[in-house]
């Protein structure tokens, strides 16, 4: 096994998520088959955009909190978790949960995605440092 390198979000409009990801994480697309679907990659992973069905938004926005508790992108140091915390602070991104340094050695912040998915910013010492 390689480790979760895949992970498909159902969005509200593609034409705002697929650029928040390519200037925020700056991910590239590697495939788009139709308008309503894009694959997104750093080089290691595939992040999936899925437009949610214009008959299926009112049942996604009545719907309260999320399934999905958070998804994250790995750095590779502290000081690059700062740098991301300021570029997105300047881009006036929602934070969730500001700068932390963890009892486990880990280090984060967590923001928000257009349709409010939750991102974890994270350098975490043991798998940070394997990449």
């Amino acid at each position: 096994m390689l480790g979760l390198r895949h992970l498909a979000l159902n969005v509200k409009d593609i034409q705002v998520s697929q650029p928040f990801y390519e200037q925020i994480f700056g991910m590239k697309v590697v495939w788009q088959p139709d308008p309503d679907n894009v694959y997104l990659s750093s080089g290691s992973d595939n992040l999936a955009l899925h437009q949610i069905p214009a008959e299926k938004l009112t049942s996604y926005s009545q719907q309260e909190g999320q399934f999905l508790d958070h998804l994250g992108f790995l750095f590779d140091s502290p000081a690059n978790v700062d740098v991301m915390f300021k570029q997105v602070q300047a881009r006036e991104v929602t934070i969730v949960k500001p700068l932390k340094e963890h009892r486990d050695g880990s280090y984060s912040f967590y923001l928000a995605d257009p349709d409010g998915n939750v991102v974890q910013i994270l350098y975490e010492p043991t798998v940070s440092r394997t990449l």
